[in-house]
Protein backbone atom coordinates (compact mmCIF):
# COMPACT_ATOMS: atom_id res chain seq x y z
CA UNK A 1 0.00 0.00 0.00
CA UNK A 2 1.39 3.44 -1.20
CA UNK A 3 1.49 6.21 1.51
CA UNK A 4 0.11 9.29 0.80
CA UNK A 5 2.07 11.89 -1.16
CA UNK A 6 -0.88 14.49 -1.26
CA UNK A 7 -1.47 15.67 2.79
CA UNK A 8 0.61 17.81 5.28
CA UNK A 9 3.21 15.39 6.20
CA UNK A 10 5.60 14.99 2.35
CA UNK A 11 7.20 12.05 2.58
CA UNK A 12 10.93 11.76 1.45
CA UNK A 13 12.32 8.35 2.29
CA UNK A 14 9.58 5.63 3.31
CA UNK A 15 9.16 2.16 4.27
CA UNK A 16 5.81 1.00 2.64
CA UNK A 17 5.84 -2.85 3.71
CA UNK A 18 6.58 -1.66 7.60
CA UNK A 19 3.03 -3.86 8.58
CA UNK A 20 5.61 -7.13 7.43
CA UNK A 21 8.30 -5.90 9.68
CA UNK A 22 6.26 -4.22 12.98
CA UNK A 23 7.56 -6.78 15.86
CA UNK A 24 4.84 -8.79 17.19
CA UNK A 25 1.99 -6.80 15.14
CA UNK A 26 4.05 -7.95 12.02
CA UNK A 27 0.84 -9.16 9.63
CA UNK A 28 -1.47 -8.24 11.57
CA UNK A 29 -1.12 -4.25 12.28
CA UNK A 30 -2.32 -1.03 10.82
CA UNK A 31 1.07 0.43 11.25
CA UNK A 32 1.28 0.44 7.08
CA UNK A 33 4.11 2.70 6.74
CA UNK A 34 7.14 4.31 7.90
CA UNK A 35 8.14 7.86 6.57
CA UNK A 36 11.24 10.81 6.83
CA UNK A 37 10.23 13.40 5.44
CA UNK A 38 9.26 17.41 5.21
CA UNK A 39 6.77 17.80 8.78
CA UNK A 40 3.31 19.09 8.41
CA UNK A 41 3.79 22.11 10.98
CA UNK A 42 6.03 23.62 9.04
CA UNK A 43 5.56 27.63 8.14
CA UNK A 44 6.96 29.53 5.29
CA UNK A 45 10.55 29.89 5.05
CA UNK A 46 11.20 27.24 8.15
CA UNK A 47 11.71 23.87 7.02
CA UNK A 48 11.54 20.96 9.60
CA UNK A 49 12.04 16.98 9.16
CA UNK A 50 9.88 14.95 11.16
CA UNK A 51 9.32 10.77 11.16
CA UNK A 52 5.50 9.29 10.68
CA UNK A 53 3.93 6.34 11.52
CA UNK A 54 0.97 5.97 8.92
CA UNK A 55 -2.07 4.09 9.95
CA UNK A 56 -4.69 2.15 7.88
CA UNK A 57 -8.06 1.58 9.29
CA UNK A 58 -8.90 -0.79 6.02
CA UNK A 59 -11.08 2.20 4.68
CA UNK A 60 -8.74 5.14 5.05
CA UNK A 61 -5.74 6.56 6.47
CA UNK A 62 -6.41 7.10 10.49
CA UNK A 63 -5.88 10.36 12.23
CA UNK A 64 -4.09 8.22 15.01
CA UNK A 65 -0.75 8.39 12.58
CA UNK A 66 2.14 9.88 14.16
CA UNK A 67 4.68 12.59 13.38
CA UNK A 68 7.31 13.02 15.49
CA UNK A 69 10.55 15.56 15.26
CA UNK A 70 13.51 13.49 14.23
CA UNK A 71 15.44 14.64 17.45
CA UNK A 72 12.56 13.15 19.31
CA UNK A 73 12.61 9.72 17.61
CA UNK A 74 16.13 9.90 18.64
CA UNK A 75 15.36 10.70 21.96
CA UNK A 76 12.88 7.74 22.16
CA UNK A 77 15.52 5.30 21.62
CA UNK A 78 18.30 6.57 23.63
CA UNK A 79 15.78 6.29 26.34
CA UNK A 80 14.94 2.53 24.97
CA UNK A 81 18.34 1.77 25.73
CA UNK A 82 19.05 3.48 28.68
CA UNK A 83 15.97 1.76 29.97
CA UNK A 84 17.27 -1.78 28.46
CA UNK A 85 20.47 -1.74 30.18
CA UNK A 86 18.97 -0.86 33.57
CA UNK A 87 17.07 -4.06 33.44
CA UNK A 88 19.83 -5.85 32.73
CA UNK A 89 21.14 -5.39 36.23
CA UNK A 90 17.97 -4.66 37.53
CA UNK A 91 17.58 -8.64 39.12
CA UNK A 92 20.08 -7.10 41.91
CA UNK A 93 17.07 -5.11 43.55
CA UNK A 94 14.19 -6.80 45.17
CA UNK A 95 12.07 -4.32 43.71
CA UNK A 96 13.75 -3.97 40.36
CA UNK A 97 14.95 -0.78 41.13
CA UNK A 98 16.42 1.23 44.10
CA UNK A 99 13.66 2.68 46.17
CA UNK A 100 16.39 5.62 47.95
CA UNK A 101 17.85 6.48 44.24
CA UNK A 102 15.07 5.95 41.23
CA UNK A 103 16.83 8.22 38.25
CA UNK A 104 18.74 5.46 36.10
CA UNK A 105 20.58 8.03 34.13
CA UNK A 106 21.34 11.18 33.76
CA UNK A 107 22.24 11.62 29.16
CA UNK A 108 23.87 15.08 28.71
CA UNK A 109 22.34 16.76 25.64
CA UNK A 110 22.25 20.38 24.39
CA UNK A 111 24.17 21.56 27.09
CA UNK A 112 21.95 19.84 30.16
CA UNK A 113 20.24 16.56 30.68
CA UNK A 114 18.14 14.10 30.18
CA UNK A 115 17.07 12.44 33.30
CA UNK A 116 16.25 8.42 33.17
CA UNK A 117 14.21 7.63 35.96
CA UNK A 118 11.66 5.50 37.07
CA UNK A 119 8.77 6.79 37.59
CA UNK A 120 7.47 6.45 41.32
CA UNK A 121 4.11 8.48 41.33
CA UNK A 122 2.40 5.58 39.85
CA UNK A 123 0.81 3.91 42.30
CA UNK A 124 1.34 0.48 41.14
CA UNK A 125 4.86 0.77 39.90
CA UNK A 126 6.57 -2.22 41.96
CA UNK A 127 3.73 -4.61 40.19
CA UNK A 128 4.04 -2.34 36.47
CA UNK A 129 7.84 -2.28 36.39
CA UNK A 130 7.93 -6.52 36.89
CA UNK A 131 5.22 -6.33 34.07
CA UNK A 132 7.22 -4.27 31.81
CA UNK A 133 10.73 -6.14 32.82
CA UNK A 134 8.83 -9.20 31.67
CA UNK A 135 7.69 -7.65 28.28
CA UNK A 136 11.04 -6.46 27.92
CA UNK A 137 12.63 -9.90 28.70
CA UNK A 138 9.73 -11.49 26.20
CA UNK A 139 10.83 -8.89 23.35
CA UNK A 140 14.54 -9.61 23.79
CA UNK A 141 15.33 -11.14 20.80
CA UNK A 142 13.55 -8.60 18.18
CA UNK A 143 14.70 -5.56 20.43
CA UNK A 144 17.94 -7.04 20.23
CA UNK A 145 17.87 -7.39 16.61
CA UNK A 146 16.81 -3.62 16.01
CA UNK A 147 19.38 -2.51 18.31
CA UNK A 148 22.16 -4.83 16.77
CA UNK A 149 21.03 -3.21 13.31
CA UNK A 150 21.11 0.48 14.97
CA UNK A 151 24.70 -0.11 16.45
CA UNK A 152 25.83 -1.43 13.10
CA UNK A 153 24.54 1.64 11.30
CA UNK A 154 25.67 3.83 13.63
CA UNK A 155 29.40 2.63 13.20
CA UNK A 156 29.22 2.54 9.35
CA UNK A 157 28.45 6.41 10.29
CA UNK A 158 31.73 6.90 12.38
CA UNK A 159 29.43 7.07 15.43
Amino acid sequence: MKIPTTLKHKPVIVSENYEQVDGRYAQNTDAKGLSLGLAQWNDRGKVDISAKVWRYTGEKWSRQSEELPMHRVLDLAILICSSSLHFQEAYRFPKMYDPDNTTIDRIGLQGDAMSVSVCTENPMIDNDIKLFAQALSDDGEMIGERLRVLSRLLKDMGY
